[in-house]
């Protein structure tokens, strides 16, 4: 979906390393939320911006777990390694990250209070293992509150390499 001819933006945070897919804890070289996002930069010719953080999560998938849940008890706004220098570039925004305690990471709440997304259209994509979108389209519309948020689809973890038909399926109906 793009409007004026753009290209969209397909912003996302994405775990790789010691990652809990499908019951166990595994070592994913490239994490779920990222491996969505290039289906669908493939699939719309968009601009990928990973949004990262300076301060890096444990090694330890547990340890990570940890740290999540006291940045969302602290509502911590973790800084971020890089900005998309040129926003007013884009109109479409699709928005992935991983659900971790019933949202999207802290880092992604940093990075959609760092511009103003008015007018413009955020389309959400999770990677989850059973807990889906959890509250992160409310949260999203809470924080971008004159932004187009439409439905996300919320893909889980374990079948993230395989999602390109139910991507290209969801993407037909934007």
């Amino acid at each position: 979906m793009t409007s004026d001819n753009k290209k969209p933006l397909i912003a996302y945070y994405s775990r790789k390393g010691n990652n809990y897919l499908n019951g166990s804890i595994v070592y994913l070289e490239v994490g779920n939320t990222e491996v969505v996002a290039k289906i669908i930069q493939e699939k719309t010719g968009g601009d990928l911006f990973e949004i990262d953080t300076i301060k890096t999560y444990p090694e330890d998938y547990t340890e990570t777990t940890n740290v999540a849940m006291e940045e969302k008890r602290k509502n911590a706004r973790p800084e971020l390694i890089r900005v998309v220098d040129q926003m007013d570039l884009y109109d479409v925004i699709y928005l992935g990250y991983p659900n971790w305690w019933g949202t999207f990471p802290m880092a992604v709440f940093t990075f959609l209070e760092s511009y103003d997304f008015s007018g413009k259209t955020i389309i959400p994509f999770c990677t989850h293992e059973g807990s889906g979108l959890g509250n992160s389209e409310r949260d999203i519309r809470k924080l971008c509150p004159n932004a187009n948020v439409l439905p996300g689809i919320a893909i889980k973890g374990g079948s993230a390499k395989n999602a390109g038909n139910s991507v290209k399926s969801w993407l037909s109906r934007k």
